[in-house]
């Protein structure tokens, strides 16, 4: 496996993201309630504009065409053509900066962070995961090579704190059962989501390993689902209603 370079190309495997990657109402309402009375908002790594708040002035930007292009059949605005590093923005031009489950994609983490606190004058709100606590979701046990991967591609909690500084508020999300995004800890109730390709080819992390390795990681997983050894080991987590993993939120002020 490779991950020198974190970025993945979503113009060429990121074609149907929007179809998998969709805002849960839940998960979105903590990152609503984090921008408190922002009005303007400005959006990096926005993807097919998954948890902007429809009842804000969002810019959003975004250096995938093809992301670009599902914005629009998604009824979202078009978006900037940029990158984290360098935002074509005054000083303080927005009331607050996000940025969800994309600051790993970032070639240069450090500029991205500092280049959001540039932009916004009240707080970056930021959903990432923490790489220190993705051991605590069952896939470690059937995918470690992919836990390797993402173990890599996100940052430290505390790296992101150190560059942001101001008042930090760090919060756990809770995933519910039903979760309507389709990143890898949503399926910790449906693990038979885990044998389409499809579902995989929408979690970026795959992109990093070669087909043999995906095969039989996938394989492992489910022939212990057929013979309901899954279940035995992993089962009560079908009737967990939310599920607290590396999912996090945030906030700088």
């Amino acid at each position: 496996m490779n991950v020198e370079n974190q970025s993945f190309d979503y113009d060429e495997k990121g074609q149907r993201y929007s179809n998998y990657r969709r805002t849960d109402p839940r998960i979105a309402k903590y990152i609503t309630d984090a921008l408190e009375t922002a009005k303007t908002i400005i959006n990096v790594g926005a993807g097919g504009g998954s948890y902007e708040p429809v009842d804000r002035y969002v810019v959003a930007v975004e250096p995938s065409a093809s992301m670009r292009t599902q914005r629009i059949k998604n009824g979202k605005t078009p978006a900037v053509i940029g990158t984290a590093d360098y935002l074509p923005f005054d000083d303080q031009a927005f009331d607050a900066a996000m940025a969800t489950l994309t600051i790993h994609h970032w070639p240069d983490l450090e500029k991205g962070l500092k280049e959001l606190r540039r932009v916004a004058r009240n707080q970056v709100v930021i959903l990432t995961y923490d790489p220190d606590k993705l051991d605590m979701f069952w896939n470690a046990h059937y995918f470690p090579e992919l836990i390797e991967v993402e173990k890599a591609r996100y940052p430290k909690i505390q790296d992101i704190v150190d560059i942001l500084g101001g008042k930090i508020v760090i919060k756990e999300i809770p995933i519910p059962i039903d979760c309507r995004d389709g990143f890898q800890e949503a399926f910790y109730a449906r693990p038979e989501a885990f044998l389409e390709k499809d579902v995989r080819l929408n979690q970026s992390a795959w992109g990093f390993l070669s087909e043999k390795v995906e095969q039989r990681l996938v394989k492992a997983l489910e022939d212990d689902l057929k013979s309901g050894k899954w279940d035995e080991i992993f089962g009560a987590h079908r009737n967990m209603p939310f599920f607290n993993g590396a999912l996090r939120l945030i906030v700088a002020n």
